[in-house]
């Protein structure tokens, strides 16, 4: 067996990263994709490998040559790399192939070295590589029959993605036999270029042959968790970054994304906040049903923004703003407010980041057990201007119930200190105490009151970027007004807050839900021997780690079973403390953290 890496091409879309040097001389986590390769095909058994080079040819051959061990090479050069696609490469290393059965794999993968061995270990002679296909893919597909053989490959300008749920994506890594490449393959491709010519793709010969003997071609499936990923540009090099972490430094790799995690298959993220029952699926038909006009028309102005906010939350509008989340709001309020401004630490960072012309006085909460009461809070207020409290907190989850918050409104208000009250996870607490600052009534009896809310949290729409503030404060409001565009949030998040009233009820009942599961989630993280999961009314549950251990290195451990959580220990208020918090999310997304939690356990 040998093998073959396709290593000619320019690479352009990767910009600086190919500016001197090919893709398979790019690094990733550490080792270059060429060395990824050599040690998969070392793995395998396969020492011999032909390397079809050309630009960059000369840097590329002295590299292979004196920096791969264990992999003797034989050099192909494509002259014409500019003017050719891959199909020529193929054409170029004829006589080659014909010498032995071939391993072929493209120069710009990264895949786990087990992969080449569980096809070498399948009997069948002909084997394609491929992957139930996912949003994130691009390139050729192909559909599989009933006894899992390719029956046709789909380029791009045939895929339909009404029909992607039963395409697979090529890997781009195939076994061929030598028979099959010297009696089909190769004559096929000679045809192929003499009737169209250089600048195509080796994948059509795949095509017509699976057309005329459909058994030929077997599909290797790659099982669920197998990681691999095709770098084309900066994007998918940084994902690859990602993907293929060191141990120890997956974890940040993942954190310093901020999301985007459905790029990454298989991964459960318990460390963002979203409602994981709201919408139904008959919203979300309804907006994809009016997606193209509400993608390519304009959005309405902030003025009309405001109307349907109202509507949705049946206050005034000249009592509130939207804006593109919540934390594009929090962002200008911190530019509008000046003066002393209590803060229960650990807080939402971006309150910490935003409010840079305050001089933020922090009050731990984790010296009353992350429980502070109405009286604590009043009293630090004493020589303070304004106040910010999350309620429910984040991260710890704790809520003041009606009673205790009108404590801090009333002394607030009677001594007018500006009151910023973010009930972004207020929907989630139990419903004999779950309570809204959204109101005529309130707003208008506490003029220092400022009220903010995520809607991309508790509504389950992150992607929408949506958020309200409201206050009957008219200056400060007005202040603000001209801080923002005049068209801050898109059509789309404008057609939500028109069609909410329809699905107002489902909502109430989605939040009850979250209710639910978190109480059995608290249940089942207190049964974890080394976790204390502290009280909660949001759609999270703070934990303190209480074997020794790090929080970090919990959260490490998780992600081997692609499970993300929030390690607080680095936050401002944690002092470096082991606590983690975990996102409640839906019962079989929960089962899956309990068990991997109880495996951890085991291993103790």
């Amino acid at each position: 067996m040998q093998a073959i890496i396709l290593a000619a091409g320019m690479g352009k879309r990767l910009g600086k990263y190919t500016r001197n040097q090919t893709k398979c001389m790019v690094e990733v986590a550490g080792k270059t994709l060429l060395q990824r390769a050599a040690e998969a095909l070392r793995q395998a058994g396969i020492t011999d490998c032909i390397l079809v080079v050309g630009y960059e040819a000369e840097r590329l051959v002295k590299y292979a040559a004196t920096e791969i061990e264990g992999i003797r090479f034989e050099f192909v050069y494509n002259r014409d790399y500019d003017k050719t696609n891959n199909i020529y490469s193929m054409y170029l290393a004829r006589e080659q192939l014909v010498r032995d059965d071939t391993i072929l794999l493209e120069s710009d993968l990264i895949f786990e070295p087990k992969l080449l061995q569980e096809i070498l270990r399948m009997p069948e002679p002909n084997i394609v590589a491929v992957a139930s296909y996912e949003q994130w893919m691009d390139g050729t597909v192909a559909l599989l029959d009933e006894n899992g053989n390719v029956r046709d490959f789909i380029d791009k300008q045939h895929f339909r993605y009404d029909e992607a749920g039963s395409y697979y994506k090529t890997v781009n890594i195939y076994k061929f036999s030598r028979d099959f490449l010297a009696r089909q393959y190769l004559p096929f491709l000679e045809a192929y270029i003499r009737a169209y010519g250089v600048d195509q793709y080796y994948e059509s010969i795949l095509k017509t042959i699976a057309h005329i003997d459909k058994a030929r071609l077997k599909a290797y499936v790659l099982p669920q968790g197998m990681r691999w990923y095709e770098i084309d540009d900066a994007q998918d090099l940084d994902i690859a970054n990602t993907l293929f972490a060191r141990k120890e430094d997956r974890l940040a790799a993942y954190e310093c994304r901020y999301g985007g995690y459905w790029r990454f298959s298989g991964l459960k993220d318990f460390c963002y906040l979203v409602n994981p029952y709201f919408p139904p699926e008959k919203m979300v038909d309804q907006l994809t049903y009016f997606f193209k006009p509400l993608l390519t028309q304009y959005p309405s102005g902030m003025s009309i923004q405001k109307l349907s906010a109202g509507k949705m939350f049946q206050v005034e509008d000249e009592y509130l703003l939207v804006g593109n989340g919540a934390a594009e709001l929090i962002s200008v309020l911190g530019r509008a407010m000046t003066g002393r401004t209590l803060t229960l630490l650990p807080t939402f960072n971006e309150y910490d980041r935003c409010f840079e012309n305050c001089d933020l006085v922090p009050l731990f909460a984790k010296t009353c057990d992350f429980a502070p009461t109405a009286g604590q809070i009043v009293a630090a207020l004493a020589d303070c201007d304004n106040l910010i409290l999350i309620n429910p907190d984040n991260p710890s989850g704790h809520f003041f119930e009606a009673d205790e918050l009108e404590q801090i409104l009333d002394y607030c208000q009677a001594n007018g200190k500006r009151c910023i009250i973010d009930e972004s996870f207020a929907d989630f607490a139990e419903r004999d105490v779950r309570y809204t600052l959204l109101s005529n009534e309130i707003l208008q009896k506490y003029d220092t009151l400022i009220v903010v809310k995520s809607i991309s949290k508790s509504y389950g729409v992150p992607g929408l970027r949506l958020g309200v503030m409201a206050s009957a404060d008219a200056a400060l409001m007005e202040r603000m007004r001209r801080m923002l565009p005049i068209w801050n949030i898109n059509s789309f998040a404008e057609y939500f807050f028109q069609i909410y009233g329809l699905y107002a009820a489902q909502y109430k009942k989605a939040c009850d839900e979250i209710a639910r599961q978190r109480r059995r989630m608290i249940d089942r993280l207190n049964r974890i021997s080394f976790l204390r999961a502290y009280p909660s009314q949001a759609n999270y549950v703070m934990c303190a780690v209480t074997d020794g251990r790090a929080s970090g290195d919990l959260a490490e451990a998780l992600l081997e079973d692609d499970i993300l959580i929030k390690d607080l220990s680095e936050k401002q208020g944690f002092d470096g403390a082991p606590f983690i918090r975990i996102a409640v999310k839906d019962e079989q997304d929960n089962a899956a953290l309990y068990c991997a939690l109880e495996k951890l356990e085991c291993k103790l």
